[in-house]
């Protein structure tokens, strides 16, 4: 019951913030890197870095994950560090570790616990080369617990029949590719990090990566192995080094495009909602994780490309550029109307426009 009363208590947050914001909506003047760079100063409260600078005013452990290596490299080292602190606290008095905190600084898994929460914080520790030591004990007990609970010792990978929180959070999958290359990147880090236990070494996670989800052309989305193409099933095996064949990779990235989740910019979850599984809150929020553009995937897809086609990802780049300038704001999410895009919303929700992500269109 406490579960869902905070559950009730967030979403009824969120839906205020963002229906307070859909009238006047946060904007920034200044070009795009100006912008930007306004956007990632206001994500940090003094505690810690926010995901947002209105709907989500909170640690989020995979946003803060897929920005750590941008705000690095932008300067903040020290309030990168600062936030590890911050999280790890609240995880260490909650005996556990969550998708977030909320903005009262209570340890909440949404919409379940997730599987990659701790491969992403261990991921940041990792990159900020953060003292961990007086959070040792808790981190192994936090790694084994993954093992235990999450991995099919078998097969090395996610349990098929175990729903799970995952980047597309109101979607249900059936052991998704974006899940066990995550599985991959923890195992990946702990191999070089001192003191801390690695029970997933015993599998080989690029061959297992490939053999389960490589069906000759991209990555399948998860172990159904239904036959649409995802965005994040096919950036994730390679930009978090998991994989690293050229030819799949060339053959993935034009899968993409084929598929068009990156018209009329980059990126979209899938091509459409068919054969996709929601739960029951994505109601509220239609098509939220289906075919619009989500702007945490654009810059790690561009990066991508960059490898392959500078022009291209130069393009993408300019097309971002025109899009934070015209909003004046980094958009959470985008709704596509044919050529055009717009920021979404539903009767429900408003996208937030001062996402901490801006980070990675920073240092593209």
């Amino acid at each position: 019951m406490t579960r869902i009363m905070e559950y009730l208590i967030q979403g009824t947050r969120i839906f205020l913030a963002s229906w307070k914001a859909r009238f006047k909506p946060r904007e920034y003047a200044g070009n795009a890197n100006q912008i930007c760079r306004k956007i990632v100063k206001d994500c940090w409260n003094g505690q810690f870095f926010q995901v947002s600078t209105t709907n989500f005013p909170q640690f989020w452990t995979r946003d803060f994950g897929w920005c750590t290596i941008s705000l690095l490299k932008l300067g903040y080292e020290q309030k990168v560090k600062q936030t590890l602190k911050y999280a790890l606290n609240r995880f260490v008095e909650a005996d556990r570790i969550t998708t977030t905190i909320t903005p009262g600084g209570k340890p909440f898994d949404f919409p379940t616990r997730a599987v990659d929460s701790l491969p992403w914080l261990i991921h940041s520790i990792k990159l900020s080369r953060f003292y961990y030591g007086a959070y040792r004990d808790f981190l192994n007990k936090e790694i084994q617990k993954l093992f235990n609970e999450v991995v099919s010792v078998e097969i090395g990978l996610v349990k098929p029949n175990l729903h799970v929180s995952s980047m597309k959070d109101f979607s249900v999958r059936t052991s998704s590719c974006y899940d066990n290359c995550m599985i991959a990147l923890l195992a990946k880090d702990l191999r070089s990090m001192i003191g801390l236990v690695n029970p997933f070494k015993q599998y080989d996670y690029p061959k297992l990566i490939v053999k389960h989800f490589w069906n000759g052309k991209y990555f399948y989305d998860d172990l159904s192995k239904q036959e649409y193409i995802a965005g994040d099933a096919n950036i994730f095996p390679f930009a978090l080094g998991i994989v690293s064949d050229e030819d799949k990779f060339r053959s993935a990235m034009n899968m993409i495009q084929v598929a068009e989740l990156d018209q009329p910019l980059p990126l979209k979850y899938t091509a459409s909602r068919r054969k996709v599984r929601f739960i029951l809150q994505e109601y509220f929020l239609y098509n939220y994780e289906s075919n619009v553009i989500w702007t945490h995937m654009g810059p790690l897809y561009i990066r991508l490309i960059q490898k392959l086609d500078k022009w291209q990802a130069e393009d993408y780049k300019k097309k971002y550029t025109e899009l934070i300038e015209k909003y004046l704001g980094y958009p959470e999410v985008l709704s596509v109307e044919g050529e055009r895009v717009k920021p979404f919303r539903t009767p429900f929700y408003a996208g937030d426009r001062g996402m901490l992500w801006a980070a990675n269109y920073l240092t593209l």
